[in-house]
């Protein structure tokens, strides 16, 4: 399971997930993991049938996250995890964004 917040700068990182990723529970997975690691930031679905996930934390803490995206929740068939620096969100918490 994931480990508790450690001290360091914080970052950003943007993940998108493909593969069989919508519909599986998978955004619900990764608030989970992103409030277990102590992160900040959003999961979305994505048109394409991608889901986004945007995470501030620390170099450590979004490398545990990223492994735990590669593998995603039961049901899900993950892959391809694309992971790109991203500007730095004045976020507290982690949330589940839905598109209106």
């Amino acid at each position: 399971m994931p480990r508790a917040k450690k001290p360091g700068p914080v970052i950003a990182r943007r993940y998108v997930i493909t593969g069989r990723v919508q519909g599986v529970g998978y955004r619900y997975f990764a608030e989970g993991l992103a409030e277990e690691l102590g992160l900040a930031g959003y999961t979305r679905n994505l048109d394409d049938g991608s889901v986004e996930v945007y995470a501030l934390g620390t170099s450590d803490q979004l490398a545990e996250l990223s492994g735990y995206l590669w593998r995603g929740p039961r049901g899900a068939d993950v892959r391809g995890v694309q992971e790109m620096d991203a500007p730095v969100q004045d976020l507290t918490d982690f949330r589940i964004e839905y598109f209106s």
